[in-house]
């Protein structure tokens, strides 16, 4: 089988996106009735390369590889000779010849892109500044499990157009959805990524409008890693869009809260949201974990019929 990697949502087909949903909460359902006893991974090594640090992101992945019978090396900077200058393409080729996978999860897209391209074993990205497509799968899933498909739905993106914003464009485009991406003036999404998407998405700059009977509504902090010296900028520039329970009372009256988490909460989200009903961010975290078990296998293994 043909090395295939997944540095963004478009580099997987609709059809083989919808199948890695099912096919997670196939898994997830397993693990809940049966135990961990499916471990088709014995003696694969996942490389899980860490220059931004995270907390769901390494559990979950190391999580999958340990429950699915495999092994996951945790790898940062100072831990490698990518902190000592070695060429990205030079370690891409090294770890090729050592592990069955590697996780990335860094700063720069384009340096992923080239990692990906010189690896003869599947890369993932678990997050750049540009992409964060494993989210978006455990966000799909959430959705998908309380819902039912998400094709032809309305979906609310309100804060900045950033990694995860550019996620739910492609997102949108994938899974057929319609997406209002809903920022301050000058906080808008690339032009390029949000021109691809047509129609199905739309910019505006009232979070009230935008939210006006959406069947789900999701956010991020306001200053994402990297940003911190612009938070008190950015927290004067998004006045007005913190997402609260009065917000989610004017949309859908079966709407769902997503946040991919950390969230600040009395920041981009009032202090008690994550306490209402509507918020499954919890189940969403958790599916993390389900979902990049359902990734990890289609590329190692291709498809499963459940």
């Amino acid at each position: 089988m043909a090395t295939r990697h997944f540095l963004t949502l478009l580099d997987l087909s609709s059809d083989e996106l919808s199948y890695l949903i099912r096919r997670a909460i196939s898994i997830k359902n397993g693990l809940k009735t049966q135990g961990p006893t499916y471990t088709p991974f014995s003696n694969r090594t996942l490389a899980m390369i860490f220059e931004k640090s995270s907390t769901r992101t390494r559990v979950s992945f190391e999580t999958a590889m340990a429950q699915f019978g495999g092994h996951a090396l945790f790898l940062s900077s100072r831990d490698t000779q990518l902190g000592r200058g070695e060429p990205i393409e030079d370690t891409a080729r090294v770890l090729s010849e050592m592990v069955d996978a590697v996780m990335i999860r860094t700063f720069s897209h384009q340096g992923l892109e080239a990692f990906a391209a010189a690896s003869s074993v599947p890369v993932i990205n678990a997050l750049t500044d540009d992409y964060h497509p494993c989210q978006l799968l455990a966000d799909v899933m959430t959705w998908t499990e309380l819902r039912g498909h998400i094709r032809g739905k309305t979906a609310v993106w309100i804060g900045d157009g950033n990694n995860m914003c550019h996620s739910w464009i492609n997102a949108a485009r994938q899974f057929d959805f319609q997406l209002r991406v809903c920022c301050p003036e000058g906080y808008e999404p690339r032009q390029d990524i949000l021109a691809a998407a047509g129609e199905r998405v739309s910019i505006l700059h009232d979070p009230q409008q935008a939210v006006e009977d959406a069947d789900l509504v999701t956010t991020d902090v306001w200053a994402s890693m990297g940003q911190e010296e612009e938070q008190a900028k950015r927290a004067a520039d998004f006045s007005g869009f913190q997402v609260t329970e009065a917000m989610l009372d004017r949309a859908a009256k079966d709407v769902l809260f997503l946040h991919c988490l950390p969230a600040h909460r009395g920041e981009e989200i009032s202090t008690t949201l994550l306490d209402d009903p509507r918020a499954v961010v919890w189940q969403e975290a958790g599916n993390r974990l389900h979902a990049q078990k359902a990734l990890l296998e289609f590329l190692l293994l291709g498809r499963i019929e459940s």
